[in-house]
């Protein structure tokens, strides 16, 4: 896995590049189909497949007060670029500076003297450059004068099946945080090819779950991150650095503000099934999620909610045990 922070950090002897370029956040099923584009384009020229990606998204740049939430952590995202196929990734610091160079500044500085680029594969609107000025178009005519080539796919339509839409949707990370800020994690998980992840640090909460029997990690999620509506879901507790590889652990996730209990402030905790014995705190680590099974509730006192909580329980077993993961 080769990530360069930076055009300073590529080698100086790196070779013949082909590039796809884009925030992926999330990398979703539209991002992979780029991906793999060109994965085929730079076997046909035997060059290594590079993403391009910018840190922090350029709205946080250009447009404070549009800034989106997050699909996926800086370190996560380049990860599931390298499983797509990319030979390496490189993250861009999107920074008043960067937002300030023209197309012509950008393809060479980044594509002509950084990556030595031989094709690139975009999506059909890309836009780039100073207030995006530059397009497909220019892009090809740019790549004309230095020798690469453009290759823009169109975007990738998925049906809307568990939905009841009779129509077509464009995969786009703008389209996957819809269905996560509604609570549609399942349908989230279609696009993403993949469960929705909030990443963050294991938090000390009320301890009110372990008196009732259901000890929960509460989690602290990283900034802008894309939390899904309040509710309860079926998923994972992903323990990430417990050693080598990821752990997922089935969990019931919980998101809301207690309103049984009158509380104020929102929380995100995850009951892992059958087990009282661990000690996460201030551990990193992600929750994963596959399903939603009820929005928040009130209960009239502790037992009707314990009722709730173990159909939850079942139905989080029943789910996660039926994903194979």
């Amino acid at each position: 896995m080769q990530r360069f922070d930076g055009v300073d950090a590529i080698p100086g002897d790196w070779g013949r590049s082909v590039v796809c370029i884009g925030v992926f956040d999330g990398v979703h099923h539209g991002h992979r189909v780029i991906v793999q584009a060109t994965r085929d384009l730079a076997d046909q020229v035997s060059g290594q497949v590079v993403a391009v990606t910018f840190d922090p998204h350029p709205s946080a740049v250009v447009r404070p007060d549009a800034q989106p939430r997050m699909l996926s952590t800086l370190d996560h995202r380049v990860a599931l670029l390298h499983e797509a196929g990319a030979d390496a990734v490189l993250v861009l610091t999107f920074t008043p500076e960067l937002a300030s160079w023209t197309p012509v500044e950008f393809v060479d500085r980044v594509l002509v003297r950084g990556l030595h680029t031989v094709g690139v594969v975009v999506g059909e609107g890309f836009r780039f450059g100073h207030r995006a000025a530059g397009d497909v178009d220019l892009l090809t005519s740019l790549g004309a004068t230095h020798d690469f080539v453009v290759e823009p796919l169109a975007l990738q339509v998925g049906a809307l099946v568990e939905h009841g839409d009779a129509g077509h949707v464009a995969w786009s990370s703008t389209f996957v945080r819809q269905c996560v800020l509604e609570g549609d994690v399942a349908e989230a998980a279609r696009a993403l090819d993949r469960p929705h992840r909030v990443e963050g640090q294991v938090v000390h909460g009320d301890h009110r779950g372990r008196e009732l029997g259901y000890p929960t990690a509460n989690l602290a999620p990283v900034d802008h991150a894309a939390v899904p509506a309040d509710g309860v879901y079926a998923g994972w507790l992903v323990r990430t650095t417990s050693g080598p590889g990821e752990v997922a652990l089935p969990a019931a996730i919980s998101i809301g503000t207690n309103p049984t209990f009158a509380g104020q402030d929102r929380r995100i905790e995850a009951y892992v099934l059958d087990r009282t014995d661990l000690d996460l705190y201030d551990e990193q680590v992600a929750f994963d999620f596959a399903e939603r099974l009820r929005p928040t509730l009130t209960f009239e006192g502790v037992e009707p909610l314990l009722e709730q909580m173990a159909l939850d329980v079942e139905r989080a077993r029943a789910i996660t045990e039926a994903s194979g993961v």
